[in-house]
């Protein structure tokens, strides 16, 4: 999709007044205000109803405006020369004179990060002065947007304005990863687990501890409202089912992440699938087991934190 530049002058009218705008990136649509304004941060808190504990990620266009606001290392540095712009997100020790809204932090020391990839948010971040602070657009718990219409289904005219960026490439939040000290992987996410570890040499796991200290980390989350129950082998008859790859036949009560077990299509397709479910106002949802490597991690741990009770 090109760039619509009266989108993005559009977009910096309403930052630049601590408006919200809804942007797409290559993970998921994002609720973004700035930064360095704590009057913008409230007001995205208060439209997702987030609670506050809860921090947000920063997204910035590159690392010459990041000098301002963190200290980078060794650790950071080599993982965003390989994987930046991307589906990353780093935690990094903030700056005592960093301009960061308390609000974005909680008041923590540390700043979660990022550098998005999609074209037209990088042009708008390349053309203020402030980075983007913006967790995603959809109220808090419920299932990520991945096109403009998702947004405008969450928020209505409670937001200023959207950016049409198409349906988002990986569908699947950014991975997150502490790099404070010894690397830690805190959310898996859109860049491959594997991936990391083989650039960094390194066997990191994903252990999930619920202590806010990066964003995505609540239990309940990603939800469409309705039970879902996992490792399905025979779905019941009223249920949604949803399958890692398509059958021959083809039921109506049967949603496909993939033609052919390809998880990087399934991440994708995953909260388009789950949306349309909500909206065809089903009453349960099962879902058949998903291979629990590359994607398939961040697809279960999706599901998983969808489906707490």
């Amino acid at each position: 999709m090109k760039t619509n530049n009266s989108s993005i002058k559009k977009s910096i009218h309403l930052l630049k007044k601590n408006e919200c705008v809804g942007i797409p990136t290559e993970t998921v649509y994002g609720l973004a205000a700035n930064a360095y304004s704590s009057k913008a941060i409230l007001k995205v808190f208060k439209l997702k109803r987030r609670p506050r504990t809860n921090p947000l990620i920063v997204h910035y266009h590159d690392i010459k405006f990041l000098k301002n606001d963190c200290y980078l290392n060794n650790r950071f540095m080599k993982l965003y020369k390989l994987f930046c712009p991307g589906p990353i997100t780093f935690i990094l020790k903030k700056k005592p004179n960093s301009n960061i809204s308390k609000f974005v932090t909680n008041n923590k020391k540390t700043l979660a990060v990022r550098f998005p990839k999609h074209r037209t948010t990088r042009l708008l971040l390349k053309n203020i002065s402030f980075p983007l602070a913006a967790p995603s657009a959809n109220v808090s718990t419920s299932i990520s947007p991945v096109t403009k219409k998702d947004v405008l289904e969450e928020f209505g005219s409670k937001i200023k304005y959207v950016i049409d960026g198409g349906k988002t490439k990986v569908g699947l939040e950014s991975t997150i990863i502490d790099v404070t000290g010894r690397p830690k992987i805190l959310r898996v996410g859109g860049l491959d687990l594997r991936t990391i570890n083989k650039s960094l040499k390194l066997n990191l796991n994903y252990n999930f501890k619920n202590k806010y200290k990066a964003p995505g980390q609540s239990k309940l989350h990603y939800s469409p409202g309705i039970p879902i129950i996992l490792n399905v082998k025979k779905p019941k008859k009223f249920s949604a089912y949803i399958l890692i790859s398509k059958r021959r036949y083809n039921n109506k009560n049967y949603f496909y992440l993939t033609k052919n077990r390809n998880l990087n299509e399934a991440g994708q397709n995953l909260y388009k699938i789950l949306r349309n479910i909500k909206r065809k106002k089903y009453k349960l949802i099962e879902v058949e087991n998903i291979p629990n490597q590359g994607l398939g991690l961040t697809i279960n741990d999706r599901l998983k934190r969808a489906s707490y009770k």
